[in-house]
């Protein structure tokens, strides 16, 4: 399988100060294949969601390289960063981030309108599409204040989701769930690896984790280990197998 992203000796440091330098990641070597579905874990401050903006461009690295669909991010325009992130990148953060000046079915078809690479018609017909396999059909005409935090996170996935990005990144989307609503969020991520969109996230949360194909852990921003978990079947696999082989697996790991 082609790798999406191919991730050489990449380093971020932050200037403090006047000479107070931080180095937050440390020459990370990297590769996501297309359709994986990948979980970045880790001790707070250890470089994660770094690492989830730094690789999709939303920062800008030190040093090294990373390459997304074989175009190297370090040479490429802030313009051509932007595009490359509203037409192949979908993102969906902890809290929402949606506008709440816009109803929630403008908030997920805003993207499209600005990436103008489909008719409205077909913008609105995708977006009608996303929010029924979501489940909030019924909420499209609601202010986000007339939503549940759960239903705010699948208003982000279908946002995501709106233009067909290649991967979609997450950092910690569920960090504000609660279970019921986690583990409705990490199926419909999981239906949406399984028809071929990569998937990158951050979590703290092994039961969150073990949904996903391949977990690295970071320590101190390296990448220290990874655990290879195979794709997450959920009419096959008995998903408290991979809970306890995941978390046998943490406690091996220096927090």
């Amino acid at each position: 399988m082609k790798n999406i992203l191919e991730v050489r000796d990449l380093n971020k440091t932050y200037t403090i100060g006047k000479d107070n330098k931080h180095q937050v990641l440390k020459d990370i070597k990297l590769n996501i294949r297309k359709g994986e579905f990948v979980a970045i874990m880790g001790a707070s401050g250890s470089g994660k969601s770094t690492l989830l903006y730094n690789v999709s461009g939303m920062d800008k690295m030190t040093g090294g390289s990373v390459l997304f669909n074989d175009k190297e991010l370090a040479t490429m325009s802030e313009e051509e960063l932007t595009k490359l992130r509203l037409n192949s990148m979908g993102f969906i953060f902890q809290q929402s981030n949606l506008l709440k000046n816009l109803n929630i079915f403008d908030n997920i078809i805003l993207s499209a309108y600005q990436s103008k690479s489909k008719s409205r018609r077909l913008i609105n017909k995708r977006a009608q599409d996303l929010m029924k396999s979501t489940g909030i059909s019924e909420l499209a005409l609601n202010d986000i204040t007339q939503a549940s935090g759960g239903q705010l996170q699948r208003v982000s996935i279908c946002r995501s989701l709106i233009n067909n990005p290649d991967i979609v990144f997450g950092d910690e989307p569920t960090g504000a769930l609660n279970s019921k609503a986690t583990n409705e969020v990490m199926e419909i991520l999981t239906d949406i690896n399984n028809s071929g969109t990569t998937i990158m996230f951050v979590t703290h949360d092994a039961k969150v984790a073990a949904k996903a194909e391949r977990i690295l852990f970071m320590t101190d921003g390296r990448i220290v280990s990874e655990k290879a978990l195979g794709k997450y079947q959920k009419n096959k696999d008995n998903i408290q197998t991979r809970e306890t082989q995941l978390s046998n697996w943490l406690m091996q790991q220096e927090f």
